[in-house]
Formats: structure tokens, C-alpha cells, sequence
């Protein structure tokens, strides 16, 4: 199974309202960590300096300061077209928050749709 497919599986398994997810990324060939790294800049991956994982990915559900799903998907699916194997592990799920948006002075159309949006 490639890294996209475990990707998947991850988001699939989380609950609907989950906003913030952090993965740890691990590739199998560190010869090739320079060629990943590269790949991975579709999804702004965080490396790490000493530790025995090499990348933090931060990805958004709706919104926040962080790759979106289909990013996340994008690059791991070039680490997966370039035969490049590696490991993924869930390391935090933040789940039921919203954003928050300043709705005074708004009229009440534009309060309706972010309530809507927020009871997705």
C-alpha cells in the first residue's frame, strides 16, 4: 500500500468535524530524501533536524494555517509515482472547532452563511 492510499485510509477514518491533523512522514531510502523533500513542498512539510522521522505534515480540513487535504494528497502521490516508500504515523486530531469570523456590521445573509458553513 503507497502512501496515498494510507492517506486515505487516515482521513477517511476521521470523525466528520475534525479541523487540524498532524502526521509524521518517515521515508525507507534516505538516499532519496532530497528527491522527497522536493515533492513535498506542494504540502509545506515540516523536517525535522535530529529524529528519527523526517517530516511533519499539517493538514486543514476547512480551514486554518495549514495544507489542504488535496495538497497533502498531491505530494504524497509524486512520493508514490516516484517509487519512493515510506511510513505514516498520526501523531494529533484536533476535532469541533470553528472559525471564528467578525460579523458585525454584516448583514444578516452573510451571518446565515456562516452559520451554515460552521454546522457542516
Amino acid at each position: 500500500m503507497g502512501l496515498t492510499d494510507t492517506f486515505q485510509e487516515i482521513v477517511d477514518a476521521l470523525p466528520t468535524d475534525w479541523t487540524d491533523l498532524e502526521l509524521d512522514l518517515r521515508i525507507k531510502d534516505e538516499t532519496r530524501y532530497v528527491e522527497a523533500a522536493v515533492a513535498l513542498v506542494v504540502c509545506n512539510a515540516q523536517p525535522y533536524s535530529a529524529n528519527e522521522w523526517h517530516w511533519r505534515l499539517i493538514v486543514a480540513h476547512r480551514f486554518g494555517h495549514a495544507a489542504a487535504v488535496p495538497a497533502v494528497r498531491a505530494a504524497l502521490t509524486l512520493l508514490d509515482d516516484n517509487d519512493i516508500a515510506g511510513e505514516l504515523i498520526v501523531r494529533e486530531v484536533r476535532e469541533g472547532r470553528h472559525p471564528i469570523e467578525p460579523v458585525w456590521g454584516r448583514p444578516y445573509s452573510v451571518r446565515d452563511a456562516f452559520r451554515q458553513i460552521n454546522a457542516q
